[in-house]
């Protein structure tokens, strides 16, 4: 009797451990994952990412990740599908690092790989807009005549 008691125990921590394991490894990602410049497609147009300071990742409750080469492009996917989104993530204008998208502010530039001609960067920033108004933006863009990209 003891035996079983002893191997049903050592059942329940093998158990325990394996199901630790497997949650641990299914965790969504917190963070963007990397982007293999010049070969990965964006999400929304399709085109090449290339231009980091321009790059926007979506991590979905599902666990995809989806990239993007323009913020615009980003924003104009979350409208469109209104995916279930885990994170959200947009590349600095300028410096090498990511920001949440609810931390960015956008400030309009000449370009951008897209034209919807927003770049991301701090909120506070001079001369920026807020995220309801680079969607405007872009919703703005998306009704030109071509009924694309801008």
């Amino acid at each position: 009797m003891r035996e079983r008691a002893a191997f049903a125990g050592f059942l329940l921590v093998a158990a325990a451990a394996v199901a630790g394991v497997v949650w641990r490894g299914t965790r969504l990602p917190d963070g963007p994952e990397p982007i293999a410049w010049d070969r990965e497609a964006c999400a929304h147009c399709r085109m090449h990412i290339s231009e980091p300071g321009f790059a926007a990742q979506l991590i979905l409750a599902d666990g995809r990740v989806l990239d993007f080469d323009d913020p615009g492009c980003l924003l104009a996917f979350i409208e469109d599908e209104k995916p279930p989104l885990h994170r959200a993530w947009v590349h600095h204008a300028v410096e090498d690092r990511w920001m949440r998208l609810d931390d960015a502010a956008f400030a309009p530039v000449e370009r951008s790989p897209m034209g919807y001609r927003l770049a991301a960067v701090d909120r506070g920033a001079a001369g920026t807009i807020d995220r309801a108004e680079a969607e405007t933006r872009v919703r703005l863009a998306r009704g030109r005549a071509d009924g694309g990209h801008p």
